[in-house]
């Protein structure tokens, strides 16, 4: 029973890994192939909290111990630094309670948020006693009395927590104390004590909190709501038993106006209610239920906001990575008009949580005061009757999920685990908008994507991070030119949301289908639309399906500029090719000719063609190919990137000494083997003139014994047509001297029936011998044991 579980599990991620919308990067970048510019500073890490502040044109970072302020325009610009460690007193304390004197005892700076114009709130772990204290953005020092950071961050540098400034009170998603047993949504400000969560399962159990935003439901309103703040967290589902720990992906949402209760729930939440975030593929029964990070992509009406998230399986061998989407105006709905859960009172049930089907109390168990409220003098949380707040503490999950937009995720990725997620909504020159999302991965890597009407088409990817390491932050600047900033245990990278200058030629450019790029006629460059303004811009080139027809015409590559390359007869080369799209194949022609894989002795690879053991009828013209299937258009595309003429290298003149190699001959084929250095090659001669047609050569290395560097080398000739009195010569041509074998043959018949059939049947069988002995003898030399012994 357990192996047919394990089949059908199996074949189930084997389904989902080949449906839903995957897309494989066109282009891929290492990291010193591309301009990015870094900070690092030796002796410090942990870069992982980023501050962008656009207005003033800078970048906060907090890293461990340290906090720093970067040149937005260029990271690699210091403006100011302040050093925040902790105490030998701190330290020894935290080391009496078994953690890490070189990891966990130090300061790792994890907030980092915007107070006024003139100072920043900061909080770091501390040697796992948390403390707040103040930034002063004009001396950049830290000011002020040292504040307790319980509640606002966390006590484990390694914890995920989340945390978000909001009209200068501090909201955090975190832990309560040492153990991280006790999960925590606080708001924290100077006027009101601070505001919590209920310590209960049915609240929160276990979560992993990964992000909070808020959203301005409260402007220019007609109905006067208040403004939401949004939990993006993991946690232990309390619905259902699971052979182990289920968990669930969440969002949770609490009203900014809210003061806590009269009587009932003091200084705790009254609007607190949360709901299941839905990341699946229904048809296929499979469901992303771990979020990453998540990105509030927000518009001036709020209803138009999208959400996006990043999502993988806990089971973390199954290797896939979806990206979701959210309509805010679903989530409003779900908080607004879903349907309550309460725990279930039937015993021995897998389902511990249902539907409550009871009368709900008004106003609406957790939502926010408006107007309506406030005609019935309920003009705060305060003034909410016991009967609402004691339902909305018994019953703060919602049946009703969050659902994404069609119901399904917007991207799909095998063996990729993404980590961060940004989202950029940009207008291209069809003048409709386009979402481009970025994604960060576990390796290091950004890979950049493309949502458009019906399907998502990844741009590139590329190597942000030297190392293969996570990237923990990932930040996006709209302002003027766009950038990317990640975050990282090793340093800080800035990146341009585009790479339109690596490519090219106008088939590059239009085939990518980067919204942000296009092709400039008048300059033969490919450019950022968003760097070029005014009338100019109604020359550029661009269009998203990927149909390049409109590009201008352009002289392909001619044959007096093919490279010419001379190579040995018998010896191997290589016709370099390199196509930057992943999704374009190299089509090689030779003289003209369509070569596939089972071409003679060619084999075609990533980087090129590969001809071995080239033969006098190898030479001639070979052309590369890229052909690129576009899929919005349904046609390919073609272009020629390289040339080559290959010649054979022959001496006009040999030079005979010592003794001639063994050599067998027969009617029609003639093949010597003589052993030497790895130069030596084997030159046939027919009366005198230099044989170049139906000559063969088979060259193995000899890795036995004594031999160093040596190679047996085996040729044979064939001819249809053979000459009355041929003087056959063969020469094996080396830098040690030449041996010749001469051969002469006296032709008797040009009709092959007039060979009796005993002849005939012994000379075949010779050939069919002689293919089995070069085989033998090949295995031979490869089971060698290296003591000169067969």
């Amino acid at each position: 029973m357990a192996f047919g579980v394990l089949g059908v599990f199996l074949g189930l991620l084997l389904e989902v890994s080949t449906h839903g919308p995957h897309s494989m990067p066109r282009t891929s970048w290492k990291h010193e192939e591309v301009n990015l510019v870094e900070f690092a500073e030796p002796g410090i890490f942990n870069y992982s909290t980023l501050l962008l502040s656009e207005d003033k044109n800078v970048l906060y970072v907090g890293a461990r111990e340290a906090i720093f302020e970067l040149s937005m325009t260029n990271v690699s610009v210091k403006n100011n630094k302040v050093e925040w460690q902790v105490s030998e007193a701190d330290m020894s304390m935290c080391i009496l309670k078994g953690k890490s004197k070189e990891t966990d005892c130090l300061n790792y700076i994890r907030v980092l948020q915007v107070l006024d114009n003139n100072q920043l709130y900061v909080c770091g772990t501390h040697a796992f006693q948390p403390v707040c204290r103040y930034l002063s953005l004009k001396g950049f020092s830290l000011e002020g009395p040292v504040e307790d950071g319980r509640g606002k961050c966390s006590f484990d540098p390694a914890q995920s927590f989340t945390t978000i400034m909001v009209d200068g009170e501090l909201y955090s998603g975190t832990s309560y104390n040492f153990l991280g047993s006790e999960p925590i949504i606080s708001k924290y400000s100077l006027s009101q004590s601070l505001l919590r969560t209920e310590y209960s399962t049915s609240w929160l159990n276990e979560p992993s909190f990964v992000f909070a935003d808020v959203i301005r439901e409260g402007e220019n309103s007609a109905n006067g709501e208040d403004d939401k703040v949004y939990y993006f967290f993991t946690e232990v589902s309390v619905e259902y038993e699971f052979f182990g720990k289920l968990l669930i992906p969440r969002i949770a949402r609490v009203c900014k106006g809210d003061l806590g209760g009269q009587r009932t729930l003091q200084k705790k939440w009254t609007s607190f209610l949360k709901a299941k975030l839905v990341c699946s593929m229904p048809e296929l029964n499979f469901v992303f239920n771990v979020v990453h990070d998540v990105f509030i992509l927000k518009t001036p009406n709020w209803r138009e906001t999208v959400i996006y998230g990043v999502f993988t399986s806990q089971w973390g061998n199954v290797g896939l990575s979806a990206v979701c989407a959210y309509n805010m105006s679903s989530v409003e709905d779900v908080f607004s008009k879903g349907k309550y859960m309460q725990k279930a009172t039937v015993e021995q049930s897998h389902t511990k949580w249902v539907r409550y089907n009871g009368i709900t109390p008004t106003p609406r168990p957790g939502a926010c005061i408006n107007n309506h409220n406030r005609l019935q003098n309920i003009n705060n949380s305060l003034h909410l009757p016991d009967k609402t707040l004691q339902f909305v503490k018994d019953h703060p999950l919602l049946e009703d999920p969050v659902l994404p937009i069609g119901n399904g995720p917007k991207l799909i990725t095998k063996d990729i685990n993404y980590t961060q997620i940004a989202v950029e909504r940009v207008q291209a020159l069809d003048n409709n908008m386009y979402d481009v999302i970025f994604t960060g991965t576990d390796k290091g890597v950004l890979h950049k994507s493309v949502l458009y009407e019906e399907e998502v088409h990844t741009v590139e990817e590329i190597q942000l991070l030297h190392n293969s390491e996570p990237i923990k932050n990932l930040l996006i600047s709209s302002q003027g030119t766009s950038f990317l900033y990640v975050g990282s245990d090793s340093g800080v990278v800035q990146s341009p949301t585009a790479f339109c200058e690596k490519y090219p030629s106008c088939l590059d450019c239009i085939l990518t289908r980067d919204p942000y790029c296009a092709w400039d006629p008048n300059t033969s460059a490919c450019i950022n639309i968003f760097h070029t303004q005014g009338p100019s811009r109604r020359n550029l080139i661009q269009n998203l399906s990927g149909d390049a027809d409109n590009c201008p015409s352009v002289p392909g590559l001619s044959v007096e500029n093919y490279q010419r390359v001379k190579v040995k007869p018998g010896s191997s080369v290589e016709l370099p090719c390199l196509i930057r799209s992943n999704m374009a194949v190299a089509v090689w022609k030779a003289n003209g000719s369509l070569l596939t894989e089972a071409s003679r002795f060619h084999l075609m690879g990533e980087t090129g063609l590969l001809i071995y053991s080239v033969a006098p009828e190898d030479q001639g013209l070979y052309e590369c190919w890229s052909l690129e299937w576009a899929p919005a258009m349904r046609k390919n595309f073609s272009r020629i990137l390289a040339g080559y003429i290959l010649v054979l290298d022959v001496p006009r003149r040999a030079s005979p000494r010592g003794h001639p190699p063994q050599t067998a001959v027969t009617r029609t084929q003639s093949n010597p083997a003589t052993e030497g250095p790895r130069d030596l090659h084997i030159h046939w001669h027919v009366n005198g003139a230099h044989l170049e047609k139906s000559v063969t050569e088979y060259r193995h290395p000899l890795q036995c014994g004594g031999t160093k560097g040596e190679v047996l080398v085996s040729s044979w000739v064939k001819e249809v047509a053979l000459a009355k009195d041929s003087s056959y010569q063969c020469v094996a041509v080396s830098s040690a001297g030449n041996d010749t074998s001469k051969v002469d043959l006296h032709l008797i018949s040009r009709d092959e029936d007039s060979i009796p059939s005993r002849d005939m049947s012994q000379w075949r069988g010779s050939l069919s011998e002689h293919e089995k002995l070069l085989k033998r003898w090949k295995r031979a030399w490869e089971s060698c044991d290296g003591q000169g012994a067969l």
